[in-house]
């Protein structure tokens, strides 16, 4: 992050000498009673944003080495030993069970007539 020139406090506190047929004091004022205030919201949001990143950057780390010491295991998927022979006989029955249903249904509405 850059280097922040101003705080909250420095603007406060900062004065300014009146010339003649200078600026309004009170607009003056009220600009930066305004600019100081936005100040203070920025400054508070940045912290806290820092603050949410570190969390995260700690978050990362720490999976991170999660993932590195678990190797190649298995964790994130668990392995089934089902084959593809497996896999084809279940759809087959899943298929025979849905098209039987489907004929049945239709034969039935074809005797409410």
């Amino acid at each position: 992050m850059e280097n922040v020139n101003l705080t909250p406090k420095d603007i406060v506190n900062k004065n300014f000498k009146p010339k003649m047929r200078g600026y309004d004091p009170t607009e003056v004022d009220e600009f930066l009673d305004a600019v100081i205030q936005d100040y203070e919201v920025f400054t508070s949001e940045i912290q806290k944003l820092q603050a949410d990143n570190e969390k995260l950057r700690s978050r990362v780390d720490e999976l991170t080495k999660q993932v590195s010491v678990g190797g190649n295991s298995q964790t994130a998927r668990p392995q089934t030993n089902m084959t593809n022979m497996d896999v084809l006989k279940r759809l087959s029955n899943l298929e025979r069970h849905v098209f039987s249903a489907q004929l049945n249904d239709n034969g039935d509405q074809g005797n409410r007539f």
